[in-house]
């Protein structure tokens, strides 16, 4: 396994130099690549998160077709969802940490068979009977007030997982939302140089949509724009977690944009604003960019569009230089504005967590209608090793279009012990289309 990911990394290194896009695996090795993250994870971060959270066993208990959100992320690649009823159990005695499966058979090489059903065919007496020789003394459970990431345990497994516990454990099962947050938050090494890849296979496709590749200016509309990267995306053998978006801004009063036929035709001189993102090998991006149709005889865009977007770029500096580890979302998000708003930015700031889920668990730093702060999950406090989605904006006023403008971008970093770092980069100038041609020819 670990040649297979070794090999995964050169190859992804090298194929960007010589393809179009970083080569995209196979389903059979993508499985593989899964399975050896996840293994990875089992073993060296759900430990030590489960001591710092204060558990010595995490239960999981899901149905078919009623998944609990944590479960998918502790399932072998081959398994696309619960069986019947999935029963997972963690448990820490101290010294190593025990990984068992109330099923017939193993699940994925770490939760080993734990239910012999021809033996005792109540599988629901085996969990208890599991729990109770192990007699742990906080047994976490995925029922949460303020995460939904964190709350899929249903009332009916939560009254059968009572029932067959006896009373001195009882009092024992306590909410593990933080230990299910840090799980989905935590990024480890392995994950981390896979996801500049990700981000690189996002970028490229965001960057070929955002061209004459694609926009005829004059004939294409944002819908044509929005549909070739829904097909681009199924045709790389990808998914995506939301419907892309593409919008325009342009240099004409918004009473008339209003009353243009809809979906519009992308025009000279249009600002466009894509909204993008894509899942692969569990993870998740959320990519937003800007990009401006060249006028005839423009090589470049306006001085005063460029100013513009500088704005946007130094809003997100000022967001990125607030983070600590620590520190919750809402005081990050009051920092942000404060300073944004001292240095004549008008901000407005709705950045999240970003990993097994494009909106994921963690600290959150303000929504679009929040900017006073976000009750719970901004209290949340910001860890090292986790992963987030930079998504603000700001309203530049343009005389030169007797209105303002709104920068909207969004890009993918990451945060540890080194600082904020963008995990493929982030744009820092507006794409043109179309591309000008060399004048050395």
């Amino acid at each position: 396994m670990k040649k297979l990911f070794f090999v995964f990394i050169c190859v992804l290194g090298i194929s960007a130099t010589y393809a179009q896009y970083p080569v995209i695996l196979s389903q059979r090795e993508q499985a593989a690549v899964i399975d050896e993250l996840l293994d990875d994870r089992l073993r060296n971060v759900l430990p030590a998160l489960m001591r710092r959270e204060g558990f010595d066993m995490w239960v999981i208990i899901s149905r078919e077709y009623n998944e609990d959100p944590v479960i998918k992320t502790l399932l072998p690649a081959t398994w696309f969802a619960a069986r019947r009823t999935t029963m997972l159990v963690a448990y820490d005695n101290g010294t190593e940490t025990e990984y068992l499966a109330v099923a017939r058979y193993d699940v994925g090489k770490v939760f080993k068979r734990a239910w012999d059903p021809d033996a005792n065919p109540d599988q629901w007496a085996q969990l208890g009977k599991i729990i109770s020789e192990r007699n742990p003394k906080k047994i976490g459970i995925n029922k949460a007030p303020s995460y939904g990431h964190a709350d899929g345990l249903t009332a009916n497994d939560y009254d059968n997982l009572l029932r067959v516990l006896p009373k001195t454990l009882q009092g024992r099962v306590a909410s593990a939302e933080k230990l299910a947050v840090s799980w989905l938050e935590s990024r480890t090494e392995k994950e981390m140089i896979i996801y500049q890849q990700i981000c690189r296979i996002a970028h490229e496709i965001l960057a070929k949509g955002l061209s004459d590749q694609v926009i005829q200016p004059g004939v294409t509309t944002t819908d044509d724009v929005v549909w070739w990267y829904r097909e681009e995306i199924k045709r790389l053998r990808l998914d995506t977690w939301f419907q892309p978006s593409v919008s325009i801004q342009r240099n004409e009063p918004i009473a008339i944009m209003a009353k243009r036929p809809q979906p519009l035709v992308i025009q000279p001189g249009d600002v466009l604003h894509v909204d993008f993102g894509i899942t692969y090998l569990r993870l998740n991006t959320d990519t937003q960019q800007h990009a401006y149709v060249l006028k005839p005889g423009e090589t470049e865009a306006p001085a005063y569009l460029r100013e513009a977007f500088a704005k946007g770029n130094r809003l997100q500096d000022i967001l990125t230089g607030n983070f600590k580890a620590g520190r919750t979302g809402n005081e990050i998000l009051k920092a942000s504005r404060e300073q944004a708003i001292k240095e004549a930015i008008t901000p407005s700031i709705y950045t999240h967590p970003i990993g097994y889920h494009g909106h994921a668990a963690g600290s959150t730093v303000g929504m679009w209608d929040m900017q006073q702060g976000v009750p719970f999950t901004g209290d949340y406090p910001m860890h090292y090793n986790t992963a987030y989605s930079i998504e603000l904006n700001c309203s530049v006023n343009l005389p030169e279009w007797n209105k303002s403008i709104l920068i909207q971008l969004e890009e993918d970093g990451y945060f540890d012990e080194t600082g904020f770092r963008y995990i493929d980069g982030r744009q820092k100038e507006l794409i043109v289309i179309p591309k000008p041609q060399s004048t050395n020819r």
